[in-house]
Order: structure tokens, then sequence, then C-alpha cells
């Protein structure tokens, strides 16, 4: 059972930070173009990331150029599109591609079904597809048959389930083999791997972080392997606030603790 989060990280440890964005770093609101990230939790996420050298990324359903526009002015090593893509610190793109004539049939036939579901969306995200439902729960059922049924027909795909969402993705791309990715790499390789999401597709990341002996964090409700728990969004945006206060602190007491050395040496 996952236990309430009431303390920071140490702060003398090495910590390689990942972030859900939908539901985690920002509040989920009626359309995804409606979603943003408050500038002062933005200025948090690069402060935290300079303090551990980098190694702090973005972990999304969404794709890369919707991350970047999100956290602007800043710019994060990403993964999009449950690690379908991918970007390392160094600005290097790994992405998997499903081959054009498969896009083009999957996009036809549910356009075509989505015709007949009024309120269902259909997003394209060009190696993945998603079903929002959220303006007509009605049509979840439905909307999850059609998937499973592509998913057949193209092993190529998995479905996967979220938050009044259906989404049809590369086989084994997840959030789980992104965090696994990224941990191989400079600046995050060596470190302690820290997660923090809200929904089904979290868990992958969940189960990685926790053989890692990392910190998995479960923001809201829900059976989870995360071992802490937040309640809500804004208890992300005050944790990261209370980081930030502490590594102040630490900080100034630096400072000072230099400053007494430095006036000691003087004498």
């Amino acid at each position: 059972m996952a236990k309430p989060l009431t303390t920071t990280p140490e702060l003398s440890a090495n910590y390689a930070y990942f972030f859900d964005l939908d539901g985690t770093l920002a509040q989920i609101k009626p359309h995804p173009d409606l979603v943003e990230i408050p500038a002062q939790v933005l200025e948090r996420l690069h402060r935290l990331a300079e303090r551990n050298a980098g190694a702090l990324a973005l972990i999304s359903g969404r794709s890369m150029v919707e991350l970047d526009a999100l956290a602007t002015p800043w710019r994060f090593p990403l993964a999009g599109v449950h690690g379908a893509e991918r970007r390392d610190i160094n600005g290097k793109t790994h992405i998997v591609h499903l081959p054009q004539a498969i896009e083009r049939d999957i996009s036809l036939q549910l356009h075509t079904a989505l015709a007949n579901l009024p309120g269902a969306e259909l997003e394209i995200k060009g190696m993945a597809f998603a079903l929002h439902y959220r303006q007509a729960p009605e049509h979840e059922q439905a909307l999850l048959t059609l998937a499973r049924r592509i998913a057949q027909n193209w092993p190529q795909l998995a479905l996967q389930q979220g938050k009044c969402v259906v989404e049809l993705k590369p086989k084994g791309a997840n959030k789980g083999e992104a965090i696994a990715a990224f941990m191989q790499e400079a600046p995050f390789a060596g470190r302690i791997p820290v997660f923090l999401g809200d929904d089904l597709t979290d868990e992958s990341g969940f189960a990685v972080v926790n053989r890692m002996g990392g910190i998995s964090v479960k923001v809201g409700e829900g059976e989870t392997q995360a071992t802490w728990r937040l309640a809500s969004v804004p208890d992300v945006w005050r944790w990261l606030e209370s980081i930030h206060s502490a590594q102040e602190q630490e900080k100034n007491i630096q400072d000072r603790r230099d400053g007494y050395e430095s006036f000691s040496r003087s004498i």
C-alpha cells in the first residue's frame, strides 16, 4: 500500500527525477489543449534539474512537440507517446515508427468509427492513436472494443488504457522502458530514480523504479505499484516547493560556513 509522501528526498543523495505531466505536474482539463504548467512550477523543475546535473525528464503520453510547448522556456530531456519517442540530454532523438501504410489504414478505420460516436475525439500522434471520451463517457466500452479489435488485427500495436482515453501505441513502448533507457545514459546513470505519475500508463514506470530501489510516487487515488502517494497535483507543486526551500536553506548555510571559514583564514 502506497504511503503518504510527507518528506523531501535527502539532499545529499544523487537522484534522477522523472515526471508525468497531465494529472501530475498539471491539472487535468476538459480538453488537452487547455492544460498548462504554472510558471513557478516550471521554474522549480528547472532549478531541480540544475541541482541534479540535468537529470530530470518529462515522461508523458503527449508528443515531444507538445511537451516542449508546455515546458517553455525550459528544454528538458523527454519521453513522449509513452516512450515511443525520446530525446536525451544531448538532444538526440530515438523514435519508433510504424509503416506508413499501417498508419494510414488505422487512421481511416478510426475516423470512420468515431463518426458514429459523437463527443469522442481521435488524436493521431504519428506512431500512436488516442481515443478520448472525457466529453462522452457513454462511449467508453465502444471505444475499448474498437481499440481491442485493431490491436488484434495489427500485432505491431498494443492497447493502453488511461483516464478517459484508450490508446493504441507501438508494442514494447511504455514509460517503464523509457525510464530504463534514460537510466543507462548520462546524467541519469548511477543515480536513484524518482518517478511521479497518476495514471495506469505510469504503472510500468513505477515497476521499473521499484526494481532499481528508487522512489515511486502515485498522484491521486487508486491501486498502484508505487510505494508513496501524493493526494493531488497541488500537493506535487507543494512537494516541489519544499524541495526548493530545503535546497535554498542548505545553500544559505553553506554560504555562511564558507564566509566564516574565509574570514577565519584572513585573520
